[in-house]
C-alpha cells in the first residue's frame, strides 16, 4: 500500500512538473514582457528598500532636544518623496506588463483549446459531457489566469524583495543578518508542507466543478423533459450530491490554503523578535546606532513579508496548475487522423459510392457493423431502415467520415475517402438531421449558412421550396428576424423546415436525410416529400427513416439488423418477400390505423 501511494505521489509530481514546463514554454513567447516585468520589479524593490535606510538617517539626525539637523531631515524627506514616485511608476508599468503577458497567454491557451476541439474526433466529444469540456475551456482557464496574474504580480517582487533586503541588512549589520537567515527557513518548510497537500485538493475541486457544470448544462438543456417526467426532485438530488462533494473538496482546499498565512506570520514574528532583542543589545554595546536599528527592524519586517505573499502565491499557483493540467489534457488529446499531404480535393462529384468489406465498432469488444458491402450508383435513392441500434446513424457517420472504419473502405467516385480532404468530402453532402441546429443570427443567415454568397432571390426560392416562406413573411422583420440557437419561438417543425431550406439552397451532389421529416405534420410532410423528390433528381441520396411510408419511392431499401444488411430491394420486392421489412411495414400500418381510429 505504501509503495502504491509513493508511486501515485511520484506520478502526480511528474504530471505537475510537466504542466509547469508547458506553462513556461508558452511563457517564452512573451519574454520581452517578462524581462521588463523583472527589471521594473527590481527597480521598485530597490527604491522601496532604500527608503528605510533614508529613514534611519533621518532618525540619526534627531540627536536630542534642540539638536535636530533640519536641513538633513528635509533633504532625506525629498529623497524619500522622489523614491516613492519612481516606485509607484515602476509598479504601475510592471502591472501593465504582467496583465498583457497573462491575458495574452490565456487567450492563446483558450484559442488552442478551442481549435483542438475542432480537430478532435467525434468519439471524444461523444465520450465526454459537454459541460465538462466547456468548464475546461472557460472556468479552468479563468482560474489559471487568476493564479498566473497573482504569481507574476507578487512572485517577482517578493523574490527581489528578499534578495535586496538581505543585501541591505548585510550592509547594516552582518551578525543580526545571520539571525534572520537562520530563522527564515522555517517558512519554507511550512509553505512546502501545505503546498504538497493543496495541489491534490484543488485538482479534485476543478474536476468536481467540471462535473457540476456538465450536470447544470444537461438539466437546463433538457428542462422540458425533466419537468414532463417529474424528475425535478431527482435532478435536485443529483445536484445536491455533486454540490456537497464540491463543498467538501473546496473546504479542504480552502482550509489548507488558509493556514498558510497564519503559519508564516508566526515565523515572521519570531524573526522580528530575534532582530529586536539582538539589535537592542548591539545598540547598548555601541555596535550600531538607533537609526540603524530602526532601519534593520524595517528590513526584517520587509524581509519576512514576501514569504507570506509567496506562500499565498504558491497556494494559488497550485490551484492554477491544477486547472492548467485539465486544459492541457484536452489540448494534448490525440486529434483526428490527419489528412495525407497529397489529399484529393473533390470538385465535380458524380455520386458513386462504394462500401467494401467495412467493419466498425465504437468499442472493440462490442461488434456493430461487420463485412458491410454496398454499391450506390449516381442518382440512386438509398433508404436505410431497421430497428434502433442496428447501425443506421453509424453508417451515416462513416459516410461523412466522422468516424473512420476499422476495416474495409468507403469510396466516393472510386477514391477512398481517407485519401481526400474532409472538407471537400463533407461539402459534397447536404445533411438534414432529426436534431435541428440553428445559429444565433437572422433567418436569412441561417438559410444561407452553406452559401453565404447566395442572392436574395435564391434564398427566397429555397424557402418557398421547403414551405417555410409564408411563415417567414408573416414575421415582423421577415428574413431579418433574429433567432437564437434554440430557435426562439419557432416550432420544431419550423426549425427543421429552415434546415431543409438550407440544404435546398446549397444543392449538393449527394444528400443525407436522417429522419428529415420526423417533426413535421402529415400535410406538410407530403409537400416536403414533393420538394425532396425535385431536389433528389440526379443526386445520390441516403435516407434514414423509421416512418416507412416516406421511403416507398426509394430505388433501393436496405434493411439492417445488428449491423448487417439482411434484406435489399425496392418496396414492392421487399413486401412480396414477406420478410423483416414486410413485418416492420405492416406493424407501422396497423399502428397507424389504430391511432387514426381513436
Amino acid at each position: 500500500m505504501a509503495d502504491k501511494r509513493k508511486t501515485n505521489s511520484e506520478k502526480k509530481q511528474k504530471s505537475q512538473a510537466a504542466t509547469l514546463k508547458k506553462v513556461i514554454r508558452r511563457l517564452g513567447r512573451y519574454r520581452i514582457f517578462l524581462v521588463f516585468s523583472i527589471l521594473l520589479a527590481t527597480v521598485s524593490v530597490a527604491l522601496t528598500l532604500y527608503i528605510p535606510k533614508l529613514t534611519g538617517h533621518a532618525v540619526d539626525y534627531v540627536i536630542g532636544k534642540g539638536e535636530v539637523n533640519f536641513p538633513g531631515v528635509i533633504q532625506v524627506m525629498i529623497q524619500i518623496g522622489v523614491c516613492t514616485l519612481i516606485t509607484a511608476l515602476a509598479q504601475w508599468l510592471m502591472n501593465v506588463c504582467n496583465n498583457k503577458m497573462t491575458y495574452q497567454m490565456v487567450q492563446d491557451i483558450r484559442n488552442e483549446a478551442f481549435h483542438k476541439i475542432e480537430q478532435l474526433p467525434l468519439k471524444y466529444i461523444d465520450g465526454h459531457p459537454y459541460g465538462d469540456v466547456v468548464s475546461r475551456v472557460i472556468a479552468d482557464v479563468d482560474q489559471f489566469s487568476d493564479g498566473l496574474l497573482m504569481g507574476f504580480t507578487q512572485l517577482f517582487t517578493g523574490i527581489a524583495t528578499i534578495v535586496g533586503t538581505f543585501c541591505f541588512m548585510l550592509s547594516v549589520n552582518v551578525s543580526i543578518t545571520f539571525v534572520v537567515v537562520l530563522i527564515t527557513p522555517v517558512s519554507f518548510v511550512v509553505a512546502n508542507f501545505i503546498a504538497k497537500r493543496t495541489f491534490r485538493m484543488f485538482r479534485l475541486q476543478s474536476e468536481i466543478r467540471g462535473e457540476q457544470t456538465g450536470l447544470i448544462d444537461e438539466m437546463i438543456g433538457n428542462q422540458k423533459v425533466v419537468q414532463a417526467f417529474g424528475r425535478g426532485e431527482d435532478a435536485t438530488e443529483r445536484f445536491d450530491e455533486v454540490n456537497k462533494r464540491l463543498q467538501d473538496a473546496s473546504l479542504r482546499a480552502t482550509f489548507f490554503s488558509s493556514i498558510t498565512n497564519p503559519a508564516t506570520r508566526f515565523v515572521n514574528s519570531l524573526v522580528y523578535t530575534g532582530v529586536g532583542i539582538t539589535g537592542a543589545f548591539a545598540v547598548v554595546r555601541g555596535a550600531m546606532s538607533v537609526g540603524q536599528l530602526s532601519s534593520f527592524l524595517s528590513y526584517a519586517n520587509q524581509y519576512t513579508k514576501p514569504f507570506n505573499e509567496i506562500s499565498g502565491v504558491v497556494t494559488e499557483f497550485q490551484n492554477a496548475i491544477a486547472c492548467a493540467q485539465r486544459v492541457f489534457t484536452l489540448i494534448d488529446e490525440e486529434p483526428q487522423i490527419p489528412e495525407p499531404e497529397n489529399a484529393v480535393h473533390l470538385t465535380d462529384i458524380d455520386g458513386n459510392v462504394k462500401i467494401e468489406d467495412v467493419s466498425f465498432s465504437y468499442l472493440p469488444e462490442q461488434h456493430l457493423i461487420e463485412d458491410f458491402n454496398l454499391e450506390v450508383k449516381p442518382g440512386q435513392r438509398i433508404a436505410i431502415v431497421g430497428p434502433t441500434g442496428c447501425g443506421k446513424t453509424t453508417l451515416i457517420n462513416l459516410l461523412m467520415r466522422f468516424y473512420d472504419v476499422n476495416a474495409g473502405s468507403i469510396k466516393v467516385d472510386d477514391i477512398d475517402i481517407r485519401e481526400m480532404t474532409r472538407k471537400s468530402l463533407r461539402a459534397g453532402y447536404g445533411m438534414v438531421l432529426q436534431e435541428t441546429w440553428l445559429k444565433t443570427g437572422t433567418i436569412r443567415e441561417n438559410i444561407a449558412m452553406g452559401r453565404p454568397d447566395a442572392t436574395e432571390e435564391e434564398i427566397v426560392e429555397a424557402a418557398k421550396a421547403s414551405h417555410i416562406h409564408n411563415y417567414i413573411r408573416r414575421l415582423p422583420k421577415g428574413y431579418d428576424t433574429w433567432i437564437t440557437e434554440d430557435g426562439g419561438g419557432l416550432s420544431q417543425g419550423q426549425k427543421q423546415l429552415l434546415c431543409i431550406a438550407r440544404v435546398m439552397l446549397c444543392r449538393p451532389p449527394m444528400l443525407i436525410l436522417d429522419e428529415a421529416t420526423s417533426s413535421i405534420d402529415t400535410r406538410t410532410e407530403i409537400k416536403i416529400q414533393q420538394a425532396f423528390a425535385k431536389l433528389m433528381e440526379g443526386r445520390t441520396t441516403f435516407i434514414v427513416a423509421h416512418r416507412l411510408s416516406t421511403i416507398r419511392e426509394a430505388d433501393v431499401i436496405l434493411v439492417m439488423k445488428d449491423g448487417k444488411i439482411i434484406e435489399q430491394g425496392n418496396h414492392e420486392v421487399l413486401m412480396k418477400k414477406e420478410g423483416f421489412y414486410h413485418h416492420l411495414y405492416e406493424s407501422q400500418f396497423q399502428c397507424r390505423i389504430r391511432y387514426d381510429a381513436r
